[in-house]
């Protein structure tokens, strides 16, 4: 990636993508977040310069600056994307660790953050604007739907479907050929052996409805 990139969100993951692209030898603009009390720190000598919606730092995205959404919050990401799209006309770009590592035979989309020692694995689908923390394994096979979150450390199994917006916790098993339906929830240490319904909270082992 030739531009510098400006990062929406300046928490964890913030900071996290920040690492990312640094180590990728991409520089960063600036970071941008809603939080007041954030505007004018710096992460090293990268400045948190203001506003998501600040016109005068969004006017640079395009032909000269990429973005990249580092926001946790699903509703919150899903509203910046949108703007994005809109107003600028451009998809956030992925931020993938130096020390992930990605099969030449998966299909990623954009706007995804993909930490260190992440494993994705052949024929495995990521869709856009997912955040895979940490460890994550995502076997041959396997699909991610958008927006989808899967926590520190978890195994998702070859064949398994994980569909849009469903957040995986830390430390999770899912079983081969499982579905998870949207907007579903994990809790943290779940070993999922069946499937789980749309905007379902399971949890333990094995995961039961919560």
């Amino acid at each position: 990636m030739e531009n510098p990139v400006l990062i929406f969100g300046a928490g964890s993951l913030g900071v996290t993508a920040l690492d990312i692209f640094q180590r990728n030898s991409v520089v960063v603009y600036g970071l941008l977040d809603d939080n007041k009390e954030l505007h004018g720190k710096e992460f090293g000598d990268i400045t948190v310069l203001g506003e998501t919606d600040d016109d005068g730092f969004l006017k640079l995205i395009g032909q000269k600056c990429e973005a990249f959404v580092a926001v946790g919050d699903t509703r919150v990401r899903k509203r910046l994307v949108k703007m994005l799209n809109d107003r600028r006309h451009i998809q956030p770009v992925n931020a993938i660790h130096d020390k992930a590592i990605v099969s030449t035979l998966a299909a990623i989309g954009h706007g995804n953050l993909i930490s260190a020692n992440t494993l994705i694995n052949a024929f495995a689908t990521i869709g856009q604007h997912c955040i895979l923390q940490s460890g994550v394994v995502i076997e041959a096979q396997a699909s991610l739907g958008d927006f989808v979150h899967v926590g520190t450390g978890s195994l998702i199994n070859s064949g398994v479907t994980v569909e849009e917006g469903a957040f995986i916790g830390t430390g999770v098993t899912i079983v081969a050929g499982v579905t998870i339906g949207k907007g579903a929830r994990i809790g943290a240490g779940s070993v999922v052996i069946e499937n789980v319904g749309a905007g379902t909270t399971v949890f333990g082992n094995p995961a039961q409805k919560v």
